[in-house]
C-alpha cells in the first residue's frame, strides 16, 4: 500500500498501543527543530511512546506521519520497519559496539545507508569535531567516560541525518558533575537540530532546560502539556505539581476563596468563580508553634510526619487540616524542636497562593 505525502506538521501522531494490562493512547505532534519532553511517572507509557515512534514496537491503532510521509497505520495495514524509518535514537545506556573505535561507532549508520567506508568515515570525523572528540577518534566506548560515550552516541544518531530524533534518559547514566556539562552541550545540539526530537525523561530539570515543550503522561494519557513555564506555574495533577516543588490543591472558587472537597477554604489573591486548582510552593510555609498572630489567612493546625534534608534545606512533610510540604532553614527547625509527631501551625500568606482555573 502507497504511503503517499500529505502535508502538515514534521511530526503527527497518534499512538495506540494496547497490552494484557495497560493502553497508551496518545496525540503527539511537533514541529520542524522543536524539542517535545515526555514527562510521566514510572509505568506512565513513556518508553512505549518513543518504541512505537521508533518503529521497536508496533501501533494497534492509530498513525505515525513523519514530514507528510505516513510510516504506520494499522487499519490501512502500513508498518514501516525500523530500519527504513528516517529515525535517530540515543538510548538511556548509549548501546555503543564495544568492538568499535569512535570514529567506527558513528560511520556505522552511513555506512548502513550505503556510503563507501571511506565516505562514511569522513562524515563521522566531522561529527567527532562538533562534538570536541577528535582526539578520540580511535578510543573505543571501554576507554571514555561516560560523557564522551553519550556525545558518541548523539554524533552516531545524527550521522544518519534523521527526521526524528529520540532520547531516552540521555543523561541518567552520568554522575551529577557530568551531568551539567553535558546537558549544557547537548542543549547547543538540539538547538541546532533543524527536524523534531523528542526526549524522553524523569528528570524535570533535564525537561525544563532541553525541551521546548513538555506533554505529561499519566496511565498512558496525556495529563497536561504546555511550555515548560506553563507547566511548572499551573500544574493540573499531584504528580506535575511535586515534580515542580509545588503543594496543589482542587477545589471550587468563590472571589477569593477556593473551597477544597472536605471544607477546608484557602484564601488567594486571584479573583475565579468555579472549578479551581490553588498552589503555593513550600517556602510560602511558615510553621509556628502557638496559633500565629498575623495577617495570614491561611492558617490550619498540623502535624510533622517527616524531615529530609535537601541542599541547605530542610523538608518538613505535614498531615492534618491541610496536608502539605514546607522548606524550612535547618536554624528554624531547630528553634521550633521539630520532630516527626510534633503538633504545630502552618500559615501561609494569600498573597502567595496561585489560584487558576480547573
Amino acid at each position: 500500500m502507497s504511503t503517499e505525502n500529505t502535508t502538515g506538521g514534521a511530526l503527527d501522531a497518534r499512538l495506540r498501543v494496547e497490552r494484557a494490562a495497560f493502553t497508551l493512547d496518545l496525540a503527539l505532534t511537533a514541529a520542524p527543530g522543536e524539542v517535545v519532553a515526555l514527562l510521566g511517572p514510572n509505568g506512565a507509557g513513556k518508553s512505549t511512546a518513543l518504541r512505537a515512534l521508533a518503529g521497536l514496537l508496533p501501533l494497534t491503532g492509530g498513525h505515525l506521519r513523519l514530514d507528510g510521509r505516513l510510516l504506520e497505520d494499522p487499519a490501512r495495514r502500513v508498518h514501516t520497519p525500523a530500519e527504513g524509518r528516517p529515525v535517530g535514537v540515543v538510548f538511556q545506556d548509549y548501546l555503543l559496539f564495544p568492538h568499535l573505535s569512535a570514529l567506527d561507532n558513528i560511520a556505522f549508520g552511513p555506512r548502513c545507508q550505503g556510503l563507501p567506508k571511506r565516505t562514511a568515515r569522513a562524515e563521522a570525523a566531522v561529527w567527532l569535531e562538533r562534538m570536541g572528540l577528535a582526539d578520540h577518534a580511535a578510543a573505543r566506548p571501554g576507554r571514555l567516560s561516560g560523557g564522551q560515550a553519550q556525545r558518541v552516541a548523539l554524533a552516531r544518531a545524527l550521522a544518519v541525518r534523521p527526521r526524528l530524533l529520540l532520547l531516552d534518559e540521555p543523561l541518567a547514566a552520568l554522575d551529577a558533575r557530568t551531568r551539567l556539562d553535558v546537558r549544557s552541550r547537548l542543549r547547543r545540539h538540539l538547538a541546532e537540530f533543524e527536524a523534531v526530537a523528542v526526549l524522553v525523561t524523569h528528570d524535570p530539570l533535564d525537561a525544563m532546560v532541553l525541551a521546548d515543550r513538555l506533554v505529561v503522561i499519566e496511565d498512558g494519557h496525556e495529563v497536561q502539556s504546555g511550555s515548560p513555564a506553563e507547566v511548572a506555574r499551573r500544574p493540573r495533577t499531584d504528580y506535575i505539581a511535586r515534580l515542580v516543588g509545588l503543594n496543589l490543591y482542587q477545589g471550587r472558587a468563590d472571589g477569593h476563596r477556593v473551597t477544597l472537597p472536605d471544607g477546608t477554604v484557602l484564601a488567594t489573591t486571584d479573583d475565579l468563580d468555579g472549578p479551581a486548582f490553588v498552589a503555593f510552593p513550600p517556602s510560602a510555609v511558615t510553621l509556628h508553634r502557638e496559633r500565629p498572630q498575623s495577617s495570614a489567612r491561611n492558617v490550619w493546625k498540623v502535624e510533622v510526619t517527616g524531615l529530609d534534608l535537601h541542599g541547605d534545606r530542610v523538608r518538613a512533610d505535614l498531615a492534618g487540616d491541610l496536608p502539605m510540604a514546607a522548606d524550612l532553614t535547618p536554624a528554624a527547625v531547630a528553634e521550633l524542636e521539630l520532630a516527626p509527631g510534633v503538633a504545630v501551625w502552618a500559615a501561609v500568606k494569600a498573597t502567595q497562593t496561585h489560584a487558576y482555573p480547573a
